[in-house]
C-alpha cells in the first residue's frame, strides 16, 4: 500500500485481479500457489514481477487486470467473527474525530479489526492506535488480521477489559464500540488532550441517550449525534434509479470534545 504503480509485485503482495465490475478477487501472492476462480485458474508465481496494471490470462484463457487494493478491500479480507463497522459509518468517525498521522489514540472493543485498521493506516507512520479486547480469542484473531495487511508495526493490541484502566494518556482521541460506552466516559476524559475526541458507536437510540447524558454529566463539548444514510444508484444509462436492496440502518455515532 501507497507505493507507485509502476513497482514489481513481490511475492506476500495484496493484488487485485478484476475480470469486471461483478468478478473482481482480492489475493495475496505467493509462490507455488493457484487461485481458482469462476474464470479458470491463476497460478500466483506467474504474478511475480509483473506491475500493477498489467494484463494476463487464467488457464482457460480469460483475461483479467492486476491492479493494487485500496484499504477497503483488504478489510474484506480479514476474518470477520464479529459484526464490523461499515465503510460509510467508518470515514465520518475518522473525520469527526480529526485524527491523522502522528496521533496517538485508543479504540475499544477490537472485535475483528476493522476499524481499528483504518485508524492505524490513517495515523501512521509515527502514530499509535492502542485497542483494548476482553475475549482472548477476538484479541488473538484480530492479531493475525492486523498482520495480514502489514499494519500490526502501527497498533498494539491489548487483551484487557477497557473499564479497568485507560494505560494511555494525553490521547488524541477515544473511540467505543462497546454495549456501554456510557461507563467509560470518566476514563475517556481523564486520558484525553485538551481538545481531543471521543467517538462512539452504537446501534440504539437508546444507548445513544445515555451516552450523551453520561457525556454532559462529565463535561464533554460540541457533543453531536448522527445516522449515516447511503444509497446506491443502479448506474445504467436509460434504468438510472436507486438500487432495489442497500444497507440502510447500521449504527449511531456519537462524538464530543474536551474543551
Amino acid at each position: 500500500m501507497g507505493s507507485s504503480t509502476s513497482e514489481s509485485i513481490k511475492e506476500g503482495d495484496w493484488v487485485l485481479i478484476y475480470f469486471d465490475e461483478k468478478r473482481k478477487y482480492v489475493v495475496r501472492v505467493e509462490a507455488g500457489k493457484q487461485f481458482h476462480t469462476t474464470m479458470g485458474g491463476i497460478d500466483l508465481s506467474s504474478l511475480i514481477g509483473k506491475k500493477f496494471g498489467d494484463g494476463d490470462e487464467t488457464n482457460v484463457g480469460e483475461p483479467f487486470v492486476i491492479s493494487r487494493p485500496r484499504l477497503v478491500d483488504l478489510l474484506e479480507t480479514f476474518h470477520r467473527f464479529t459484526q464490523v463497522i461499515y465503510p460509510k459509518d467508518l470515514g465520518y468517525i475518522l473525520l469527526s474525530s480529526g485524527v491523522g498521522p502522528g496521533a496517538k489514540v485508543v479504540e475499544a472493543g477490537t472485535g475483528t479489526g476493522y476499524l481499528a485498521s483504518v485508524l492505524a493506516y490513517y495515523v501512521k507512520p509515527s502514530g499509535r492506535v492502542f485497542t483494548y479486547e476482553t475475549r482472548k480469542d477476538f484479541y488473538l484473531k484480530a492479531i493475525k488480521n492486523f498482520e495480514s495487511i502489514g499494519l500490526l508495526p502501527y497498533i498494539t493490541a491489548k487483551n484487557k477489559n477497557i473499564k479497568d484502566g485507560i494505560d494511555e494518556k494525553d490521547v488524541d482521541a477515544v473511540f467505543l464500540d462497546l454495549p456501554d460506552p456510557w461507563s467509560i466516559v470518566d476514563l475517556a476524559y481523564d486520558a484525553l488532550i485538551h481538545g481531543g475526541s471521543i467517538v462512539v458507536f452504537v446501534p440504539t437510540v437508546n444507548q445513544v441517550e445515555r451516552t450523551v447524558v453520561a457525556l454532559k454529566k462529565k463535561g464533554f463539548k460540541l457533543i453531536e449525534s448522527v445516522e449515516i444514510m447511503m444509497r446506491k444508484l443502479k448506474a445504467v444509462q436509460g434504468e438510472m434509479r436507486p438500487e432495489t436492496v442497500g444497507i440502510w440502518h447500521t449504527g449511531y455515532i456519537v462524538r464530543a470534545q474536551k474543551l
